[in-house]
Parts: structure tokens; C-alpha cells; sequence
């Protein structure tokens, strides 16, 4: 108790027109609060559904603990934590990854399309990284490496295999599956926006100068916790299928 009370009272002073920490501390709080219901609310589903669960609480527990850290980073540097975002994205950016093989389970998918799409995430991440953090003179060419295994990820899951199978299981699945691919497509397509406004290249003249801290804590919480509460309908809608067959 010692410990909690210190760490509170060495917590820096927040102004009141701080909207860049004011959204780390709601983000944090709110996929807190997700987490929780998340693995809460596991034991009233079938089994086959729980994994799915179990992972979306897992994708907003990690980033609520990174930007817990992330939150203290912003009030004693003024700075956009840019290694631990890179952090939050390589555990929970492949784990939404996951969910898209878990709940097209039902319709064959095979554990080859789970680590494609791992594999895609994880080059766009450490290529994000790289440019934004370590070698910024060629931030244009690791920024391009990073949005082709973007791209094809989006051509995966709107056009190729991981559509197919949503099809072929029609129903809840389907309109679950295509729910998390406006979610790649819209939602994620801040982060590559926010690559080119914090590094140098040929999109400085339309990027450049932006401050995509809020943006990027609303969009982060608006898609980790969306993810979830998408696979929760779908395994709501399931179950109660099941319960009245």
C-alpha cells in the first residue's frame, strides 16, 4: 500500500488543456474497464468461444498496461512514447490478427492463414519501427515495406482466403467478418497516417507538422475494444443459436 500511495503522489501535475494526456488516462481507463468485462463475461459462452474472448481481453489488457506507462512517459517528457506504442503494436496488432482465423474456424480455416497474417503484421510493425525510430533517412522506404504488408492484409480479408471462408459461413460470421475488416481498413489506416506525419519524406508537404497523439490514443482504443465487443456479438449470437437448438 506503501508503494501505491508514493507512485501516486509522485504523479505529475496534468493542466487542464492537456488533451494528449487526458486521452492517455481515458484510453488506459477504458480498456481497462474492457478487459475486465472481457474476462468476466468468458464462462457464458460455449467453449468454442471462449479462446475468442479470452483474446480480446488479452489485446486490451495489454495495451491498457502499456499505455498506463505511456501516459507517465507523456507527463515527464512531453513526448509521443514512440518505442512503447511500437511495443503495444507488436503484442496486440497480431493477436486481432488471430481473431480473424479463430472465428473462421467454423468454416475451415487453416492455422497457415493465422501466421500469414501474423507474419504480414509483424513486418509492417518492425518496418514501421525502423523507419519512425532507427533509420528515419530512409523512413520513405521502410514506410512503403510497412504499407505493401499492410495492403495485403486488407487484400487477405476483404478479397482473398479469410473472405472465401467468411462467405462460406454465412450468418453471424460473416457479418462479424466483415464488421473487423472496416476496422483494418478505416480504422488502422490512422497509424499509417500518423507515420508519415512524425517522419521525413516526399508526404511531409501533406502530413507533416501534424500532432496525431490524440488521434492515435482515441483510434486505439475505438479499435482494440471495438475488436472485442465485435467478437462478443458474434459469440452472444452463437451461443444463443445454441441454446435454441
Amino acid at each position: 500500500m506503501e508503494n501505491f500511495f508514493g507512485s501516486i503522489s509522485m504523479v505529475a501535475k496534468m493542466a487542464t488543456d492537456d488533451y494528449v494526456g487526458f486521452t492517455f488516462f481515458v484510453g488506459c481507463m477504458a480498456m481497462m474497464a474492457a478487459s475486465a468485462f472481457f474476462f468476466l463475461s468468458m464462462n457464458s459462452f460455449d467453449r468454442k468461444w471462449r479462446t475468442s474472448i479470452l483474446v480480446s481481453g488479452l489485446i486490451t489488457f495489454i495495451a491498457a498496461v502499456h499505455y498506463w506507462y505511456m501516459r507517465d512517459y507523456w507527463s515527464g517528457f512531453a513526448e509521443s512514447p514512440t518505442f512503447f506504442r511500437y511495443v503495444d503494436w507488436i503484442l496486440t496488432v497480431p493477436l486481432m490478427c488471430v481473431e480473424f482465423f479463430l472465428i473462421l474456424k467454423v468454416a475451415g480455416a487453416k492455422t497457415s492463414l493465422m501466421w500469414r497474417l501474423i507474419v504480414l503484421s509483424v513486418v509492417m510493425l518492425v518496418t514501421g519501427y525502423i523507419g519512425e525510430a532507427v533509420d528515419r533517412d530512409n523512413a520513405w522506404l521502410w514506410g512503403l515495406i510497412s504499407g505493401i504488408a499492410y495492403f495485403v492484409i486488407v487484400y487477405d480479408i476483404w478479397l482473398g482466403k479469410a473472405k472465401k471462408l467468411a462467405v462460406e459461413a454465412g450468418g453471424a460470421v460473416l457479418t462479424a467478418h466483415k464488421t473487423l475488416c472496416w476496422f483494418v481498413l478505416v480504422g488502422w489506416a490512422i497509424y499509417p497516417i500518423g507515420y508519415m506525419a512524425g517522419t521525413p519524406g516526399w508526404y511531409e508537404g501533406i502530413f507533416g507538422g501534424l500532432d496525431l497523439n490524440v488521434v492515435y490514443n482515441i483510434g486505439d482504443a475505438i479499435n482494440k475494444i471495438g475488436f472485442g465487443l465485435v467478437i462478443y456479438s458474434l459469440a452472444v449470437s452463437q451461443s444463443n443459436k445454441t441454446l435454441e437448438a
